[in-house]
């Protein structure tokens, strides 16, 4: 979960997800949830799942947000927030680099925004449930990169009100109201763990292998 900065404010998937950018930044037709493309760390989402390190969540003490530094700067007054508005976003209005104006479909609830300020960048898997299966064991730097990555499908553009619904919870715990998204949540939620060599709990994995069950791409290699 993340909310916007004060002032203002998937999905980066190798090639695949490069031509879903460009069609987006050029206002076309987002591609179907059904299409989306596999992980990008090797394998399909089943076989990841299944890599994954099973253990009960880890305590919250020393916790802070101030230790997963974002969002880090990418120009005069602009930073990962504005590239990811850029980039899930149509018909974008830019100040500079900073964007004003735009067009955001937020898959999580099925809802539409022109206005900056009523989306967050969420992400996926929340910095609080990265502390508690791992992060906690990681420096600052290392979390920084973790809460700015704009390489896996771990930030992504949605509803102020979905991301706060969602809060710091797992799958077990919360899903979006979207269910045609289940799908690419689930994948894109295992890619992001499985990337960061992050632990799943019991009831996270076994809400996750349901989500999976019978999505298309989640048995292709």
């Amino acid at each position: 979960m993340s909310s916007p900065r004060t002032r203002s404010g998937p999905r980066p998937f190798a090639a695949v997800a490069l031509a879903a950018v460009l069609a987006l930044a050029a206002g076309c037709t987002p591609v179907a949830e059904t299409e989306a493309p596999p992980p990008s760390g090797g394998g399909n989402a089943i076989e990841q799942l299944e890599t994954l390190t099973v253990a009960s969540a880890g305590s919250m003490r020393g916790y802070s947000r101030d230790k997963f530094p974002h969002w880090r700067d990418t120009g005069k007054n602009c930073d990962v927030r504005d590239t990811v508005l850029e980039r899930d976003g149509s018909d974008i209005k830019l100040s500079g680099c900073n964007v004003v104006a735009g067009r955001w479909e937020s898959v999580y609830d099925n809802r539409s925004f022109t206005d900056p300020s009523d989306v967050d960048i969420d992400h996926m898997v929340p910095l609080a449930n990265a502390w508690r299966s791992g992060a906690n064991e990681w420096d600052d730097a290392k979390r920084g990169d973790f809460a700015n990555d704009l390489t896996r499908p771990q930030l992504i553009a949605v509803s102020a009100s979905s991301n706060r619904a969602k809060g710091d919870q797992d799958p077990a715990q919360w899903k979006p109201a979207n269910r045609s998204y289940w799908c690419e949540y689930a994948t894109n939620w295992v890619a992001v763990k499985h990337h960061w060599r992050l632990s799943v709990t019991t009831a996270e994995k076994a809400a996750l292998a349901d989500m999976l069950e019978g999505c298309t791409w989640a048995n292709k290699p």
